[in-house]
């Protein structure tokens, strides 16, 4: 017997992509930045640490919003369809058919399909917003579940640059330390997340370190370079 598998947690990884893509990226870019601008890993540690809890707020705060809004805007839609059957039902109707002329059915199928649709209004209107608007119902929870995903991927991914500086007395030794964690852990997760998502393992892994190492790159020889003015 033929069993079809299908991934299920597209949206589960899609939040702990987005967390953990910026918590492994930008502490690591503001540490880099800092080494070379201060003398002590005490204070690169502090304001990781103010970073990682702000980032996380703001990020969860903005997967909260971003969830509500599709909630809000699936509603308005599916409001919408229920007043459209009844006040355009004949435009409606229309567009039932036309869907399902674009499959190769003939306009008695057509007309015999829509005429037992329009029996449950429920179903009707289901099956416009899936097929005519392409919006699957939301989860009413998935505001608060993205926010919390996404929040607590970016402090997992937040911490790991900073470990690099809690075990050493200078700022150049816990950059070097930060990288190797570091670049390690984006190799990984890019390699993780390409496998997962169907994409070339070896090429996610590259283009997600080359985004951390050129964004840490960046900020540490633009602090040099204005750390003196």
């Amino acid at each position: 017997m033929h069993l079809e598998k299908h991934f299920q947690q597209s949206e589960f990884v899609r939040d702990i992509v987005i967390g953990l893509s910026d918590g492994l990226t930008v502490p690591f870019a503001l540490a880099a930045g800092l080494s070379s601008a201060v003398s002590n890993n005490h204070i690169i540690i502090t304001a990781g640490i103010a970073e990682i809890i702000a980032g996380s707020i703001a990020m969860g705060l903005g997967g909260y919003l971003a969830g509500r809004t599709e909630i809000e805007h699936y509603q308005s839609e599916l409001d919408r369809e229920y007043r459209e059957i009844k006040e355009f039902n004949d435009v409606e109707r229309q567009e039932v058919k036309d869907i399902f002329a674009e499959y190769g059915l003939s306009a008695e199928s057509q007309e015999i399909i829509i005429n037992e649709m329009a029996k449950d209004e429920d179903k009707w209107v289901d099956f416009m917003m899936r097929y005519e608007l392409g919006l699957e119902k939301p989860d009413i929870h998935r505001a608060k579940k993205s926010a919390f995903n996404i929040g607590g991927a970016y402090i997992l991914g937040g911490v790991i640059p900073l470990m690099g500086y809690v075990f050493t007395k200078t700022p150049i030794d816990g950059l070097l330390n930060s990288s190797i964690i570091t670049v390690v852990c984006l190799m990984i997760f890019g390699y993780l997340k390409s496998r997962v998502t169907g994409q070339n393992p070896i090429q996610g892994a590259i283009k997600v370190t080359a985004i951390g190492v050129i964004a840490a790159t960046a900020a540490f020889f633009i602090a040099k370079l204005f750390g003196g003015v």
